[in-house]
């Protein structure tokens, strides 16, 4: 086998002897050959089964004849729009253009269409008429049965159907790719491969479909929000290889979309052999003289130990795509993967990451979900941890000491996130005196979202008091060790459930804690997250009670205005957002108030010196007039995302680099972290 790039012209071919390839593979992405990117990992898996693949990778959507750049494939296209979403990656929560593309050639932005996955496989429909196409990828799985589409607010049909596609390959796509690529190549019409897990196709009737749940029509979701939540939760409990059945959804009366349940996860040997492929490790030489690609600048030196979730966050598409049940790669392979880093001529001493959508999950959650599965209408661990939780970081201690005792090695850090409502359960302090002393530089992250109750249940998330334990032990434990190191929470703003009275209620929070985040994140509805069901449907798939939704985008933008209340340019929504709130007393001169009252407000609030306790009533209306809609609306736009003001100096250290992903907290989590297809 030669290790070098895969062909991306028809000049590569031809130093490889091939006059065809098996597979063409067009991605959104530039061209990036390392495990932390989902097409390297799917070509490079085809090509250790024997398969030819080429890359087209960011082809002119402009222009046709791009499509052709390597010519017929023997077997068919393989689709991927990238690592991201591309309406994630073009477009901020407010629907904004965004300006940078991580994933192109020196960061550039526009080198790939809107819904790059539907446009590139209309792209090969025309230039090769009946040539199999597969699809795959984050932005095809979470499309792959009818769903809500925030950039349009509407409904969409299955991916399958407005792509001209044949077949998905959803999830992460190693076992169903051999499966598919194996049928092609043994003359089976792409047409009649319906029997391959982790895969959606099209039918045109149901004789052959056995025991099978039949879905709401698409017009019956259409026309109903209360039928599209069933629906949703139907699927959402479907993600489970053991126990999922096949969903059919309908669509006229020769038109089905049939999805067969995901493939069965990876034993720790088969990681293992993912992992070891004979990736180079970087984007490719052509990109060279562009400024090569943001997105390997925080990956190329981290490391992959697991993938899947069994934390379950309601805003969080991991359940869809990388599913419930942990696969793990061996310290073995880690270890090996880890000594080629370091061999790296720019390795500084530095592994920026060992984990996965987790970090600390390094096993199942219990014995017997490798057999059985997940349970289907139960979280692991919430509200609260299950009696059959197993909870044990002795494993990744161990993997942990192994890679800092490495030569070369100065430090190894964990930034793909620790649950810290998984960690305060463990009875052995073992794993947080290490993390402190070995593995945080400064500041740990983590996630609470938030500090209401009423909200965090609607997310998935445990109670407040559970983040208020893990915060007096990771600052105890600190003190023990002698070192002052810091927690950097990330927060999310306008999160189904959410009113002003709990934004406020997490202003005042961060008042009393003394900290102004960097960053803030607007929830984002991306595709098959229950959060995005609610945000759709106003309802709570999991009970079917209604629920309080804020779309209007100024209430969006005052709620996350109210988390970085001290930014300047957040003043007029503040105020505003105060006032709506009936929350006046916080507008004033006394060490309780959030934000003090500009001068033109004097006769409302008083000065320094002659201060005045503000009331709700006319005094609250008075407000909302004088703060006016123009200005606010104006400066909500620039506040979305990260922000301007600072926090306390210490929690300014070792500010975070940027890592790739792909923003929207249920797209960040479910497809930046490393090796999603």
């Amino acid at each position: 086998m030669v290790k070098d790039y895969l062909p991306i012209n028809k000049e590569d071919m031809e130093k490889r002897g091939w006059d065809q390839c098996d597979f063409v593979y067009v991605i959104g992405d530039a061209y990036v050959d390392h495990p932390s990117f989902g097409p390297a990992i799917i070509s490079r898996v085809l090509e250790s089964h024997g398969y030819k693949v080429g890359i087209i990778s960011q082809p002119d959507w402009k222009d046709e004849e791009s499509i052709m750049a390597l010519g017929t494939p023997r077997l068919g296209f393989l689709v991927s729009a990238g690592n991201m979403d591309t309406m994630v990656n073009h477009y901020s929560v407010a629907k904004k253009r965004r300006k940078t593309d991580a994933y192109t050639p020196g960061g550039e932005i526009g080198k790939r269409p809107d819904r790059a996955a539907i446009v590139y496989c209309n792209m090969i429909r025309k230039k090769y008429h009946h040539a199999p196409i597969i699809i795959g990828g984050i932005e095809a799985s979470l499309r792959r049965m009818a769903h809500y589409d925030y950039w349009s607010d509407k409904v969409k049909r299955s991916i399958l159907l407005d792509s001209q596609a044949d077949i998905i390959s959803y999830g992460m796509g190693e076992r169903s790719i051999v499966e598919l690529a194996d049928a092609l190549d043994s003359g089976i019409d792409v047409k009649d491969i319906t029997f391959v897990a982790g895969t959606v196709y099209k039918a045109k009737s149901l004789d052959s479909v056995y025991d099978a749940v039949l879905l709401p029509s698409y017009d019956e979701i259409l026309a109903s929000k209360e039928v599209f939540a069933k629906s949703f939760y139907t699927q959402y409990v479907n993600t489970d290889p053991f126990t999922a059945k096949v969903l059919v959804e309908k669509y006229k009366d020769n038109e089905y979309v049939v999805q067969n349940p995901p493939a069965k996860p990876l034993s720790q040997s088969e990681m293992d052999r993912v992992y070891a492929l004979p990736y180079m490790r970087d984007y490719h030489p052509c990109y060279k003289e562009a400024g090569g690609i943001p997105a390997i600048e925080e990956l190329k030196f981290s490391l992959t130990s697991n993938r899947g979730c069994f934390g379950g966050c309601n805003f969080c598409a991991l359940t869809f795509h990388q599913g419930r049940i942990i696969q793990t790669s061996s310290h073995e392979s880690i270890i090996e993967e880890a000594k080629i880093l370091t061999w790296e001529p720019d390795f500084k001493g530095y592994i920026n990451d060992v984990g996965g959508p987790t970090a600390n999950f390094r096993h199942t959650s219990c014995e017997k979900q490798m057999t059985h599965g997940v349970c289907m209408n139960k979280q692991c661990l919430f509200p609260t941890p299950c009696k059959n939780l197993k909870i044990d970081h002795k494993d990744y201690l161990s993997l942990l000491k192994k890679l800092r005792e490495l030569p070369k090695v100065k430090k190894v850090f964990i930034r793909s996130g620790i649950r810290f409502d998984y960690l305060i359960h463990d009875t052995d302090d073992t794993f947080i005196k290490e993390l402190c002393k070995n593995h945080v530089s400064g500041q740990l992250k983590v996630a609470p979202e938030h500090i209401s109750d009423k909200v965090l249940n609607m997310m998935g998330k445990p109670t407040n008091d559970v983040y208020q334990k893990f915060i007096k032990k990771y600052k105890q434990t600190n003190a023990e060790l002698g070192m002052k190191q810091f927690v950097v929470p990330y927060l999310m703003s306008s999160h189904p459930g959410s009113t002003l009275k709990e934004a406020v209620e997490l202003a005042e929070y961060l008042r009393d804690l003394g900290y102004m985040p960097e960053q803030v994140q607007d929830f984002y509805p991306t595709p098959s997250t229950l959060s995005t069901c609610m945000y759709y449907t106003e309802l709570d798939p999991r009970t079917m009670k209604k629920v309080y939704v804020p779309k209007n985008p100024h209430e969006k933008a005052m709620q996350r205005a109210l988390i970085q209340y001290r930014n300047p340019k957040n003043y007029d929504l503040v105020i505003e957002a105060l006032v709506a709130a009936n929350r006046t007393d916080l507008i004033g001169f006394d060490k309780h108030c959030l934000i003090r009252p500009a001068y033109k407000d004097k006769d409302r609030f008083g000065t320094p010196n002659n201060p005045k306790r503000p009331v709700a009533g006319k005094d609250a209306k008075r407000g909302a007039k004088a703060s006016g809609n123009g200005r606010a609306g104006k400066s909500s736009g620039r506040s979305e995302g990260r922000g301007d003001a600072r926090g306390p100096k210490a929690e300014r250290q070792n500010a975070r680099g940027k890592k790739s992903q792909n923003s929207g907290r249920g797209t960040i989590r479910s497809i930046a972290k490393k090796g999603k297809r």
